[in-house]
C-alpha cells in the first residue's frame, strides 16, 4: 500500500501497464484510419463491417472457448445478458461507427467517442438516479463544447453529411454506453474476458446476417486491399486491443488504464493527418484539449456508474 492507502503498483507492472494501455488505446484508434482508407475503395459499411466481424469471429470464439474452460455453465438469464449486450456494446455499437465515418473525419469520430465517460455518467443519472456533482457538469460542458468546436468546423465543408455522421458516430457512443452501465452484473459474475468474447461473437454472426439480408452475395466481390484492411482491421484494430487493454487493467487498475486511454484521441488525430491527409488545425487542437480535458474531469472527480 502507499501512503496514502491506494494500492501500490510494482514498478515492472507499472511500466508494463503503462505500456499495453497505451498501445491499446492507440491501435484502437487506428480502427477508424483502417476504415476510412478501405472506403476508398468503393465499399460500404455494411460490407466493410461484415468483412471485419468475418475475421475477427474466430478470434473471438476462441478468446471465449479459453475463458470458459473452467468457468460454470450459463443460464438463461446469463445468455439473454450477452445477448442483450453484444447488441449495444458491440453490434450497434461498431455499425454506426462504421456508417457514420462515411460522412466525417476520424478526428472528430474519434472525438465524439471519446464522450463516453460523460453519456455513462448521464445514463447512471437517469436510470440510478446517481448524483452528478457540480464539477462533473461543469466538465461535461467542456467536453461538449469542444466537440461541438469541431464539428462546427467540419460542418463548414462537408454540410449536411457531417451533420448525419456526427449523429450516427454519437448513436453508436451512446450505445456503448448501455453496455457499459449494464455489463457491471455480468461482469462481475462470468468474468471480463468471457463476457467480451461470448458479446462479441453474437456481434460478428449479427453483422454477417446484416450482410446476408441487406445484399447480393455479389457484393462480397470487393478490392484485394479492402480485405487485407479487414484482417488488419478485425487483428490489430480489434482484438488485440481488447486483450492489451484487459491485460493493463490487471496491472494498473481500470482508472490508470483509463487516463492512459487519452492518448487515442491524440493518436487518432496524427494519424488522420499523415495517413489520410486530413486537416490539421487551431479549430482541431482547441476542440481537443476541450474534450480530453473535460473527460479527465469527468473521470477523476468520480467514477461513473455502472461498470
Amino acid at each position: 500500500m502507499s501512503a496514502s492507502g491506494a494500492p501500490a503498483h510494482p514498478p515492472s507492472h507499472l511500466a508494463t501497464g503503462l505500456l499495453l494501455a497505451s498501445a491499446g488505446s492507440i491501435a484502437f484508434s487506428g480502427k477508424a484510419i483502417i476504415v476510412k482508407l478501405a472506403y476508398r475503395h468503393g465499399v460500404d459499411a455494411v460490407t466493410l463491417i461484415m468483412y471485419r466481424m468475418l475475421f475477427a469471429l474466430p478470434l473471438f470464439l476462441g478468446l471465449a472457448w479459453w475463458a470458459s474452460r473452467r468457468a460454470p455453465r450459463l443460464s438463461r438469464h446469463d445468455w439473454a445478458g450477452i445477448v442483450g449486450l453484444g447488441v449495444t456494446g458491440y453490434y450497434l455499437a461498431s455499425f454506426l461507427d462504421f456508417w457514420g465515418l462515411e460522412y466525417i473525419s476520424a478526428s472528430l469520430e474519434r472525438l465524439i467517442l471519446y464522450l463516453n465517460p460523460t453519456l455513462v455518467l448521464v445514463l447512471g443519472w437517469l436510470l440510478y438516479r446517481r448524483r452528478i456533482s457540480a464539477m462533473q457538469g461543469v466538465a461535461m460542458a467542456v467536453s461538449y463544447a469542444g466537440v461541438l468546436l469541431v464539428f462546427g468546423h467540419e460542418a463548414d465543408f462537408a454540410g449536411p453529411n457531417a451533420v448525419l455522421g456526427a449523429l450516427l458516430v454519437f448513436g453508436s457512443a451512446i450505445s456503448y454506453a448501455i453496455y457499459l452501465v449494464y455489463s457491471g452484473e455480468l461482469v462481475k459474475r462470468l468474468g471480463a474476458m468471457r463476457l467480451v468474447g461470448l458479446a462479441t461473437s453474437v456481434a460478428c454472426v449479427l453483422c454477417l446476417l446484416q450482410f446476408v439480408l441487406l445484399r447480393p452475395l455479389s457484393a462480397a466481390v470487393v478490392a484485394p486491399e479492402v480485405i487485407w484492411l479487414s484482417v488488419l482491421n478485425a487483428t490489430l484494430c480489434t482484438f488485440a486491443p481488447v486483450i492489451m487493454v484487459m491485460m493493463a487493467i490487471e496491472r494498473i487498475g481500470a482508472g490508470l488504464a483509463a487516463q492512459t486511454g487519452m492518448i487515442g484521441p491524440m493518436s487518432t488525430i496524427a494519424m488522420g493527418v499523415l495517413i489520410l491527409d486530413e486537416a490539421f488545425n487551431a479549430w482541431i487542437v482547441a476542440g481537443t484539449v476541450l474534450v480530453v480535458s473535460g473527460v479527465f474531469l469527468v473521470t477523476r472527480f468520480g467514477t461513473p456508474g455502472g461498470r
